[in-house]
Parts: structure tokens; sequence; C-alpha cells
């Protein structure tokens, strides 16, 4: 793994991020050695702060890198493919590399408000605060959530992964979005009936090793 500490990159964001976790198993796949500030911008006003003065809407993550600023995952997960050695993870055929963006345009849009926030905080982040799902709003996320799954399923026909024979950033961009969905038990159960997608997902799962937070 490469490791200078004066260019090391600064990931800044909280380590149970969707989009956090993409772009440290990005930074991972490429054997990038990187540091990790934290940026509670939900629990922690003063990190809040601080967040804002890197993303002006406060979002996470935010990324450095000797001095170049980025946010927004996507971008950042692009130049580090780009910008450090190792496994290239953007198809160089010009319809796979479509694909990939379709996959991840799918993913931010469609995957990432039903299969998180709609299936896996009402089912297993509100119980957990002592706070009952709503299960009208579950029920509707179960639902789309299946037809993402059959979108993802379409868009990868033959694969093996996302975007096709290779795994591309379109993969480390799903993996913490499906992981979190099959923390709910229905969420499991929905990926088993997406054989394609949940092998692909269970090939992820050292990889996820490295970033997976507590559940």
């Amino acid at each position: 793994m490469v490791d200078n500490p004066a260019s090391r990159p600064i990931v800044y964001g909280a380590a149970y991020s969707v989009y956090v976790r993409a772009v440290r198993l990005t930074l991972i796949e490429k054997g990038v050695a990187y540091d990790l500030v934290e940026a509670d911008v939900f629990g922690n006003p003063s990190q809040r702060a601080a967040q804002l003065q890197r993303h002006p809407f406060g979002k996470i993550p935010a990324f450095e890198h000797q001095r170049f600023h980025l946010y927004e995952s996507q971008a950042i997960e692009r130049y580090v493919d780009e910008a450090f050695g190792g496994p290239t993870l953007q198809p160089t055929d010009l319809r796979d590399r479509a694909r990939m963006n379709q996959v991840l345009s799918v993913l931010d849009a469609y995957v990432y408000p039903q299969l998180v926030w709609g299936v896996h905080l009402e089912r297993v982040e509100k119980p957990k605060r002592g706070l009952q799902p709503d299960q009208a709003r579950l029920a509707e996320a179960l639902a789309k959530s299946r037809i993402c799954l059959l979108a993802l399923t379409q868009i990868m026909g033959d694969g093996p992964w996302l975007a096709g024979p290779s795994l591309t950033l379109a993969d480390l961009h799903a993996a913490p979005m499906l992981d979190y969905f099959c923390r709910a038990p229905e969420g499991r159960d929905l990926l088993g009936q997406f054989p394609k997608i949940a092998v692909c997902f269970g090939a992820m799962a050292d990889r996820l090793d490295a970033v997976r937070v507590a559940a």
C-alpha cells in the first residue's frame, strides 16, 4: 500500500456514512493509505461547522490531497482512480463505462433513498433508538427497492459485476448501500430474489470488512 504521510489523502466524514465508506473502499482498492478525519455532520455541531468550511452544503465526505480540495463522492472516487496507481476502476470500453456511469446515477438517485433511508432507517435505525418504524413507509420503500434491484440486474447483464466483466467504481459505490440494506431481514430476503446482485455483493464481503461499522 502506498504510504507517504506528507502526501497522504484525507477523507473528512463519519465512518458510518455510506458515501464515506464508498470513498474509503476506492482508496483501499487502489492501495492508497489515507487519513480519516471524523466529521459527524448530524451528531456533532462543532464538526458540522468545520465541515461547512470544506463543503458548502455541509455534507460528507470532503477530500483533500496535496492542498487539492474536493467534495461529492463520485467526483472523489473518479479522482482517486485517476490520480493513483493500482487497478483501473473505470472501464476503457465506451459502453461499459457508460453502464458504470448509469449505475452510479441510479445508485444515488434511486437506490440510496429507498434501500438506506427507506428500509434501513425504518427497520434497523429507528428500533435502535427506541422508535417504531413507519410500516407504510417501510412497505413503500421495499416495493421501490424491488424496482431498484431489478433495474441493476438488467443493467449488469451477464456481469459478474454491476458494469460488466470487471470490478468498477459502481461496485464500490453500491456495496455500502447493500450492506445497510441487508441488515434489515426484509432487505436480505429481497436481495435473495435477485441472485446476480446477491453474488456480486457477496464478492464484496472481504472488502467491506475493512470499512464495516457495527450493526
